[in-house]
């Protein structure tokens, strides 16, 4: 009876309309649980919520509750359904909810709320605007949000350090993280600000070696990766029934809240101890804390949730040769005006094998001789597209196949607009599914590696500058480190100069610090690398190509920011030198 005791001191029983109108009164924040009569309150959250009326301490501003669904007339669409669900109530407006018993986002969104109450009574802070939600169940909120909250914000930070990823260990621990079950949602290597560093580590930031680590960490390339924490019901659902079994012994009640908290607090510690029994925790730091895995998303992938929640796609399509000729820049402006982005293009003229191959589903109809004819006589251009949901909106956007059909039913499609008297068919091309798009797309746009270089002389934000262009520009780091460059891998980098008077002078910058060195891989790589890079002098760059790397951030012509294999085979031989750990074989 003690049990039964405690949990109505800890949390206020609300069972009428009239006692959830009087709890609204409440000043600071009332975290709810909203349960039905047959089940009962959420026993596996109640340990949880007795830590966090301890470790506060603030009686004046946290309160808890539970709420019976059926006879409350404000819960009335949450009647009748079977998984946990938590309202937070701050002073009088319902601004939050987690659906299933979601242990560290419930403590993580307290104590930030908490948090928020202390520095607005200390004056420290203007009381934010919370948005109130509305009160409908999951199913209906499903219609609305492709997401619910608890979804969205189940991740962690993992930052590789320097020194592991140097020694490529960062690769390892990448591994052991998806072996274990955790989903790696984003992987980015870059150079961390010092801002950044000393915001991030705060925590640290009275330590006397806090300087030399903030140093560690803005000189050379951690990897930062967002992992996402997974589906924590099933973990729950053994949470009560140890509880459950526990309860049929004659254990005090304080046992079964510790084995409880126990299992409640060992999925967020997981990774953290599936780290250290690794033995690679020393390379990398864990970050669970809520406030700081956003600010941390925030800050170094803006757009993180926009990508989350769409369908990137990427197509293959095709212009056919009569319509590239005469309607090219109209149609390339109607599907930039479409939403696609267009990250691959090449003019080619398809060998009768290729047309074959891309009109297979016409081989039977009347006009197949005079559309392979048509398909080899002349240039077409195939595009490399991306968008979300890429592949129906391309279809939709297409139409129908024949020309006919199209003007009758499908007017606005590009069959209809850009039909053309030569074919009674589509003048354009488009991937039956993403699965042949990438057969397609390997086909037409064999990936080719080349080797670029960041010079010594260009700072660390820099840096992170230019390899965001890189990445934007649809090149894939393929590997990546910061080496000092020797006498004997110059020779090799700078074969073709090396009998050039001012080659000495390339060694003596190269000396004066550490270089980036890079494999990039896409299409054309040589080529649109050396494009990207702008010309050798970045005065001429300025004029010819503004918006190349070496415009925006070279001298001169000897510290001109960057450098990359002017052919394969040279490309080649500096990848295996420099990264000999590679089967060139198995990167192509």
């Amino acid at each position: 009876m003690a049990s039964k005791k405690r949990e109505v001191q800890l949390q206020m029983v609300i069972n009428s309309q009239s006692l959830w109108d009087e709890m609204l009164l409440n000043k600071g924040l009332t975290v709810i649980d909203v349960y039905q009569a047959w089940c009962g309150p959420c026993k596996a959250m109640q340990p949880l919520f007795r830590k966090l009326k301890n470790e506060l301490n603030e009686d004046e501003v946290l309160h808890f509750a539970v709420a019976e669904a059926d006879s409350i007339v404000t819960l009335q669409p949450f009647r009748d359904k079977c998984e946990p669900l938590f309202l937070f109530c701050l002073n009088g407006k319902i601004i939050s909810k987690v659906t299933g018993a979601n242990a560290p986002l419930v403590n993580g969104k307290v104590i930030q709320l908490i948090e928020e109450e202390r520095k607005i009574a200390a004056g420290e802070m203007v009381r934010p605007q919370h948005n109130e939600i509305m009160l409908v169940d999951s199913e209906a909120e499903d219609a609305v949000e492709p997401q619910d909250e608890s979804e969205e914000e189940q991740y962690t930070i993992v930052i590789i350090k320097p020194d592991a990823v140097a020694s490529r260990k960062n690769e390892e621990i990448k591994i052991k993280i998806t072996e274990a079950g955790f989903v790696i949602e984003v992987d980015d290597r870059r150079w961390l600000s010092q801002e950044f560093v000393r915001d991030f580590y705060s925590q640290m930031a009275d330590e006397p070696e806090f300087e030399d680590y903030v140093t560690f960490m803005t000189t050379a390339l951690s990897n930062i990766l967002v992992i996402s924490q997974g589906n924590q019901q099933t973990f729950f659902e053994e949470a009560e029934a140890e509880i459950q079994s526990e309860e049929s012994n004659e254990d005090s009640p304080e046992v079964k809240e510790s084995v409880a908290f126990e299992k409640i607090n060992k999925e967020q510690d997981s990774l953290k101890e599936y780290l250290e029994k690794q033995q690679i925790s020393e390379f990398c730091d864990v970050e669970y804390d809520l406030i700081n895995v956003h600010k941390a998303i925030n800050t170094l992938f803006p757009d993180f949730k926009k990508m989350k929640n769409m369908k990137l796609e990427r197509i293959l399509a095709l212009i056919r040769p009569d319509l590239f000729r005469e309607n090219k820049d109209n149609v390339l402006e109607t599907i930039e005006n479409e939403g696609f982005k267009m990250l691959m293009e090449r003019e080619i003229v398809l060998s009768t094998e290729e047309a074959q191959t891309l009109c297979k589903e016409c081989e039977n109809e009347d006009y197949y001789e005079a559309l392979i004819t048509n398909m080899t006589s002349d240039t077409s251009l195939a595009l490399v597209l991306l968008r979300d949901n890429g592949l129906k909106h391309w279809k939709d956007l297409l139409g129908p196949k024949l020309v006919e059909e199209a003007i009758e039913q499908a007017p606005e499609s590009l069959c209809a607009r850009f039909a053309k008297e030569s074919l009674p068919i589509n003048q354009l091309y488009g991937s039956d599914s993403l699965e042949v798009a990438e057969k397609e797309i390997q086909y037409f746009f064999p990936p080719q590696n080349t080797f670029a270089m960041i010079k010594p002389h260009v700072d660390y934000e820099k840096k992170d500058e230019i390899l965001k262009i890189i990445k934007d520009a649809g090149f894939e780091v393929t590997r990546i480190k910061e080496i000092p460059i020797m006498q004997d891998i110059a020779e090799c980098i700078y074969i073709s100069i090396r009998a050039k008077d001012f080659y000495k002078s390339v060694l003596e910058m190269l000396c004066e610090g550490p270089s980036v060195v890079m494999i990039l891989t896409r299409w054309n790589a040589i080529s649109d690398w050396r494009k990207l890079m702008g010309p050798s002098d970045p005065e001429e760059a300025k004029l010819l190509s503004p918006e190349s790397i070496r415009a925006q951030y070279g001298i001169n012509v000897l510290y001109n920011a960057v450098h990359g294999s002017s052919n394969a085979f040279i490309a080649q031989e500096v990848i295996k030198k420099l990264f000999a750990e590679i089967e060139l074989e198995v990167l192509e």
